[in-house]
């Protein structure tokens, strides 16, 4: 700094003492003095009249410009238009004088064709005629504020930025398309929030903003977000550091940027963004954006997009999961209230979307499920949020709990049940059950549910791998409850002829013809019995006996006969 100020200083004495007349006054600007002439300062800057007029001084020999816009440089060129020496105005100093112009009170109300008429000129003709150019004079306006807020600069820039860019979004005049969205990578986060907000008020489309978001947000957060593996940084201080805060307040800006559209932005990114806003500790209401943006495409969602938000930067610690249980309770909420809306019920039909969503988290707990610093707690929080419903069967589940119970092997009986009911073992698919009916890091019960459930789907013939056995079993029911009908209609015929053989044996026959009565009656009765019994076709054939009083003490034996 010190080498530009004595080379400024020496380049204005060999202009200024080729004028041939001795200086009469010393401009200090910072570090830099300037030997000058009152005369040739006073014939073009208001401020510097004022300022030897106003003074008690009679001969004042020396000015303090310290605050002047731009420093010892632009006062160095503003010092030369005084002398009427050529200078040369570009995009990046046309700014800086057009304050200093100001400043100095250098307009054209004090002398005609002044330095303030000449930096506008400039602007209007060259500087703002292009992209670039705008973004250029725009950039070189952070370190003049207010200043040049307050003359209008930064908005002109502003306008003719964003005009520009969407002419260049929709109709591209190079290659690539988005080139516009790389120059405007060069702005302080301020100006580029205000070129966001003007192209929003110009009607540019969601995903033409997304562009400039995506590209500023990768080169100003590189080491932060476009590292989407989250391995490639292994070491970073989270620390209230100054270049952690200035992250921060990038962040907290970018979000609420972000256009509404849900297609806008890859996952990825709002993933990373996610993670990004967790790592620098953002405050709640751009967690809570990110959150809700994510949970509203949860259904596009990858495990390796949710392991991004899992896991910090080197790759080998969990974050709290907070935010992943937040993603996904959105969700299911949101999917409970579009069933309630279409008069559905929600426990029994689930969208296509919430079934994508359960598989998807299932998976991903059985690849956080390795880490030792997941507690049940956690685990189980996470599996919960899933409907049952949205799991036609569990055996992405069950995977994930036994990577669990093996990551963590010193777990005791009670809480590896407690892992375990989170799973229902009757919605095991039949390989799943001879797996878990094996698997020694399950609690016994698990185990007594599988085996159970496949001895009841044997006996129901509802197992595929038993198709003929239930079909038999079946048969062989329908056959007996058969059987055990027409045995019940037995009993009660052999019942009403004992009753009336009680009868008869009260009192004696006393004619011929009651006795013949009696015999047509038995022999009645003998022949229906026969009919009815179910082992006609045995050895035992009662149609086979002659008509006649059987003996009814000593009934015969059958076999399955009913006594």
């Amino acid at each position: 700094m010190a080498n530009r100020f004595s080379l400024a200083m020496e380049r204005t004495g060999q202009w200024v003492f080729s004028q041939e007349i001795s200086t009469d006054i010393i401009v200090e600007v910072g570090e830099a003095n300037f030997c000058l002439h009152k005369f040739m300062l006073v014939a073009k800057s208001n401020h510097i009249r004022k300022v030897i007029l106003d003074s008690k001084e009679t001969d004042l020999t020396r000015i303090n410009l310290s605050d002047i816009p731009g420093g010892p440089e632009i006062f160095e060129k503003a010092a030369k238009f005084c002398y009427g020496v050529n200078f040369e105005i570009t995009v990046h100093n046309v700014a800086a004088l057009r304050c200093a112009a100001e400043y100095l009170q250098m307009t054209d109300k004090y002398c005609d064709g002044n330095l303030a008429g000449r930096t506008e000129d400039f602007m209007s003709q060259v500087a703002l005629t292009t992209l670039s150019g705008a973004l250029v004079v725009l950039k070189s306006c952070e370190d003049l504020l207010p200043m040049a807020d307050d003359l209008g600069v930064v908005q002109r820039c502003v306008e003719i930025a964003t005009a520009k860019a969407c002419v260049e979004a929709n109709f591209p005049s190079r290659s690539p398309p988005n080139w516009w969205t790389e120059e405007l990578t060069i702005l302080d986060i301020t100006f580029f929030e205000r070129i966001i907000a003007s192209m929003k008020a110009r009607g540019a489309k969601g995903l033409t903003l997304a562009g400039a978001i995506i590209t500023y947000t990768e080169r100003s957060l590189r080491d932060l977000v476009r590292d989407h593996s989250g391995n490639g940084v292994r070491s970073l201080d989270s620390a209230e550091s100054d270049l952690r805060l200035r992250q921060r307040d990038i962040l907290e800006t970018i979000v609420p940027l972000l256009p509404p559209e849900k297609s806008a932005f890859p996952i990825n990114f709002l993933c990373c963004l996610l993670r990004t806003a967790i790592f620098l500790r953002a405050d709640g209401r751009c967690k809570n954006e990110l959150e809700k943006r994510v949970s509203l495409i949860l259904e596009h969602v990858t495990v390796d997009d949710l392991l991004v938000l899992s896991f910090t930067y080197d790759g080998e610690r969990l974050f709290d999961l907070e935010s992943v249980r937040k993603i996904i309770s959105g969700f299911v909420e949101r999917e409970k209230s579009v069933a309630v809306f279409n008069a559905g019920d929600f426990k029994e039909v689930c969208s296509t979307a919430m079934l994508r969503v359960g598989k998807t988290i299932d998976a991903y707990l059985g690849e956080i499920a390795t880490y030792a610093d997941l507690s049940i707690s956690k685990f189980n929080g996470i599996a919960n949020l899933v409907p049952k419903p949205a799991r036609k069967v569990d055996d992405d589940l069950y995977r994930a709990i036994d990577i669990y119970l093996k990551a963590h092997p010193n777990l005791d009986e009670i809480e590896r049940e407690k892992v375990c009911s989170v799973m229902d073992p009757l919605k095991l698919s039949y390989e799943a059950r001879v797996h878990a009916s094996q698997n020694k890091r399950l609690p016994v019960q698990i185990v007594l549910h599988a085996l159970y459930y496949d001895q009841l789907k044997l006996r129901s013939g509802e197992d595929d791998h038993n198709t003929v056995d239930a079909i038999k079993t079946r048969n062989q029911v329908q056959a007996d409850t058969s059987l055990v009908k027409e045995n019940e209609e037995l009993r009660t015929e052999l019942l009403k002829m004992k009753m009336y053989i009680q009868d008869i044996k009260k009192g004696e026959p006393t004619s011929s013809k009651s006795n013949a009565k009696k015999t047509t009656f038995f022999s009645s009765m003998s022949k229906t019995l026969g009919k009815l019994n179910p082992f006609k076709h045995g050895s035992k054939d009662t149609l086979n006996i002659e008509d006649g009083m059987p003996d009814l003490t000593k009934p015969r034996r059958r076999r399955f006969s009913i006594s």
